[in-house]
């Protein structure tokens, strides 16, 4: 008697759980087609869930200095992109910039991608760009020998490298 009230609980406890994972499954399913529908993903799944604003990011990058990452999710809008291969882009954080990679190299935007609104999640720092690679990014961007030419300085700057992005349709 008692082996069978046994197997009876472990059998309602069974159908419980696997009825529950099924809840939880197709309410996951649902919301991955819900930001399918919204936003062109690239690298790591993201949600856009809990993004801080392009202030609010602001705000966050003036409390690390050189050295300091922090792992956060911000909105904005792109301003500008990799102009051969969508390698990295920038984005505004306040009356600021933001340059965001993408980790491992392992993803790329669109080279049409200029002024979407984007959620990307990662890690936030800042650095101090060099000469060299200032005048990479410009050459990248498609700047003029002139322009080029006139970067003569390092720079301070935000950075970000993303291991997920969404792109709104």
């Amino acid at each position: 008697m008692m082996k069978n009230i046994i197997k009876f609980c472990a059998v309602v406890l069974l159908i419980f759980t696997a009825c529950k994972k099924e809840k939880v499954d197709k309410t996951t399913v649902q919301k991955e087609d819900e930001l399918a529908n919204k936003y062109d993903s690239f690298g790591d799944k993201i949600t856009d869930e809990k993004a801080l604003t392009s202030d609010q990011m602001l705000k966050r990058f003036s409390t690390i200095k050189v050295g300091d990452t922090i792992n956060v999710k911000f909105a904005s809008k792109i301003n500008e992109v990799c102009a051969k291969k969508g390698c990295w882009m920038k984005l505004p954080v306040g009356e600021f910039e933001t340059m965001v990679r993408f980790k491992d190299y392992g993803f790329f935007m669109p080279l049409d991608s200029k002024n979407k609104e984007v959620i990307v999640e990662g890690k936030a720092f800042v650095k101090e760009t060099s000469v060299k690679e200032l005048q990479h990014y410009a050459k990248d961007a498609g700047k003029s020998d002139a322009e080029i030419a006139k970067i003569t300085d390092s720079k301070m700057e935000f950075a970000f490298e993303a291991n997920g992005v969404l792109m709104k349709k």
